[in-house]
């Protein structure tokens, strides 16, 4: 009788933790309204010259060339973002055994935050490319293109790394390190960095190697802790119902 009620308890908060779990997943990433954001801290990115001599950095046992060319702090909200160890991308591990670049982020700031108007943008990341659509012209003449980068980010100490993996969609990050290009000599692999605002297509993203990363305001703060608890809700009750199954005794039907 027990192992019975187990089965079925299990069964229907597997049911409905996996309903709130899919749920959730759409609205966890939702962009806050722009008054949850400090305008006044989103302004454009500060780019300064620097003589900082090129270094080199190791990762996973590969030497980086890094070569710096500004200094760089920038505050933006996250729109999209990109991994580089996703099952789908097939360049920067397989490729180009490039294991310094450990994400991408897309980011937005000053006119774009403060109009509201990224809330009516869809944002999507690729392996290299953060792409921009909209539904009408009027959003597309109001978005300021050269307020929003897409950010090839260099990170090899393991505090920085930590910090930058906890990046989501809607929190407001603060960055600051070098706009650099860098190479892997042993392959011949070599990136590039964007040094303007203003540019737009092949090119355009700026490469930055971290040496701070922090995130200021932490979006759905609360529906992202409920995310986590209904997935391993989910994850455990299934997991419960599975183990009861063939152990359960069997009910039937008259």
């Amino acid at each position: 009788m027990l192992l019975s009620v187990l089965e079925t308890l299990f069964k229907r908060i597997f049911w409905v933790s996996a309903l709130l779990w899919v749920s959730l997943y759409v609205y966890k990433d939702r962009l806050p309204e722009p008054s949850y954001y400090d305008a006044e801290a989103l302004q454009e990115p500060q780019q300064e010259p620097t003589d900082e001599a090129a270094f080199t950095a190791q990762v996973n046992g590969r030497h980086y060339t890094v070569t710096p060319r500004f200094s760089y702090r920038l505050d933006g909200v996250v729109v999209s973002l990109h991994d580089a160890d996703q099952l789908d991308d097939i360049w920067h591990h397989g490729r180009w055994q490039d294991f310094l670049n450990l994400r991408d982020l897309c980011v937005v700031w000053g006119e774009n935050v403060q109009s509201g108007i990224y809330r009516r943008i869809d944002f999507r990341n690729d392996s290299w490319t953060c792409w921009v659509s909209w539904q009408d012209s009027e959003t597309g003449s109001a978005f300021k293109m050269n307020a929003l980068s897409n950010n090839h980010l260099l990170a090899d100490q393991e505090t920085v790394k930590a910090a930058l993996m906890k990046a989501e969609p809607g929190d407001h990050i603060r960055l600051s390190g070098l706009l650099v290009e860098y190479a892997n000599p042993a392959n011949g692999f070599y990136r590039g960095t964007s040094t303007t605002r203003e540019d737009t297509g092949n090119g355009a993203c700026e490469t930055i190697y971290l040496n701070e990363f922090t995130i200021v305001n932490k979006a759905n703060r609360k529906l992202r802790r409920l995310y986590t608890f209904v997935k391993w809700l989910a994850l455990g009750s299934g997991l419960g119902f599975l183990i009861m199954l063939p152990i359960a005794p069997v009910r039937l039907s008259r």
